[in-house]
């Protein structure tokens, strides 16, 4: 991978599970209300499929570059150079592979990433027998995204009216003084709602009600039918995408339960807390968290409804996305993509928890449950709960000044903080 340069890249790692992993694009209309998603699939082990390239449009590079606060141009060059040839791990479309109910996952990017960059997670987890639908969100949270749209009338003689375009939307960046909180509260509201209309159209395919896919696609939606286990539905998120998991589960029941990894939880305001009634697994790196954002997760907690935290020790907040597994040593810790875990380690962690966690709240006859020591923070490079230092009573005037929080500590990708 990475064939254009010098540097060698180990990879995105494959699944570690018995499926083979198929994986399609869906977008839905009418335009910027639409959803779109990319679905991750047990398929059939036989066939010759292309792998996709891990980030699959030029413009996602220039969304990149607005959230990185960088020159288009120079991002532009360097992740094509670096990153242009990487594939994803995956037999793109190839046919879903029935003959058993899987469950579902619906899960939510952070701050300035997209619907491709969580591809270990997703992988990860289809190839143990789980559909992982991972939502590009279009509230100006992703770095890039686009919707179809007709084209304007026009006098060109080879354009045909009511043919549909392209509309690239870029993330949003906050202005120099401006109040982070409104913009914030209101895209987990927005992002919420389009993780349940993913919901609601995979549903429908599962019923045998149609959708109509707007990109181009050989994937047969049919295949869907009568395959998802309706009573088996969960939702995962990384930093403001597990904002975004634990707005769902207060929004809708049919979440059986919650990965937040990594939680960003300024975009949540309190009252969300006591309207959830599932269980919830926070998995942290130690790098990234302080004393307000805990306080936040461990309102959380109650003696009703299981709540856990572990801390993966020698983690940091880019060890979630993929970014991790195509960079060296000196790039990695430049930009804090690496912590001093190995990332196929740490990803082993992140997906056999998450495993040992959905097995035990969606009643899974797996043996996922090998892993249950990790729940409890028990294991290599884990401890329980937190490595922060909380005041002894966790009062709430323990909190950092909002001054004194990075900015940009919520970014579902960024190379490194101001």
């Amino acid at each position: 991978m990475g064939s254009n340069s010098s540097v060698q890249f180990c990879g995105i790692p494959p699944g570690k599970g018995p499926h083979s992993v198929g994986c399609t694009d869906f977008m839905s209309a009418p335009e910027i209300q639409g959803s779109f998603f990319r679905l991750f699939y047990p398929c059939p082990d036989a066939g010759d499929y292309e792998e996709p390239l891990w980030i699959p449009r030029n413009e996602y590079y220039l969304g990149l570059a607005d959230t990185l606060k960088s020159n288009r141009t120079l991002i532009n060059y360097f992740f094509s150079y670096y990153f242009g040839s990487v594939k994803c791990p995956v037999k793109w479309n190839a046919p879903f592979k029935r003959g058993e109910k899987y469950p579902l996952i619906i899960l939510s990017h952070g701050l300035g990433a997209f619907r491709t960059l969580y591809s270990a997670v997703c992988v990860g987890l289809a190839s143990q027998g789980f559909i992982v639908a991972a939502v590009e969100h279009r509230d100006s949270s992703a770095s890039a995204t686009y919707y179809m749209e007709e084209k304007s009338p026009s006098h060109s003689a080879d354009q045909v009216r009511g043919s549909l375009e392209e509309v690239w939307m870029y993330v949003k960046v906050l202005k120099q003084g401006e109040d982070e909180f409104p913009l914030r509260f209101q895209q987990v509201n927005q992002r919420a709602d389009e993780c349940l209309r993913a919901l609601n159209i995979i549903l429908d395919f599962n019923a045998g009600k149609h959708t109509a896919n707007l990109l181009p696609s050989s994937f047969d939606w049919q295949l869907i039918k009568d395959s998802i286990d309706v009573q088996r539905i969960s939702t995962v998120g990384h930093s403001f995408g597990a904002a975004t998991a634990i707005k769902c589960l207060a929004r809708d029941s049919r979440f059986r339960c919650g990965i937040a990894l990594d939680a960003w939880m300024f975009p949540l305001k309190d009252e969300v807390f006591s309207e959830i009634k599932q269980p919830v697994m926070f998995v942290n790196s130690e790098k990234f968290h302080w004393v307000q954002n805990i306080l936040t997760m461990k309102k959380m907690f109650s003696a009703g409804v299981e709540r856990k935290m572990i801390t993966i020790m020698g983690a940091v907040h880019q060890s979630f996305p993929d970014f991790t597994f195509l960079t060296g040593k000196l790039i990695g810790k430049l930009f804090k993509l690496k912590g001093n875990i190995n990332p196929y380690v740490c990803m082993d962690i992140i997906n056999n928890v998450t495993l040992a966690f959905l097995q035990r709240h969606l009643d899974l006859q797996r043996d996922f449950n090998k892993w249950d020591h990790l729940i409890d923070g028990e294991g290599e490079f884990i401890i329980p709960g937190t490595n922060v230092v909380l005041p002894p009573d966790q009062d709430e005037t323990a909190k950092r000044h909002v001054e004194e929080i990075p900015a940009r500590k919520d970014m579902g990708i960024a190379f490194k903080n101001p």
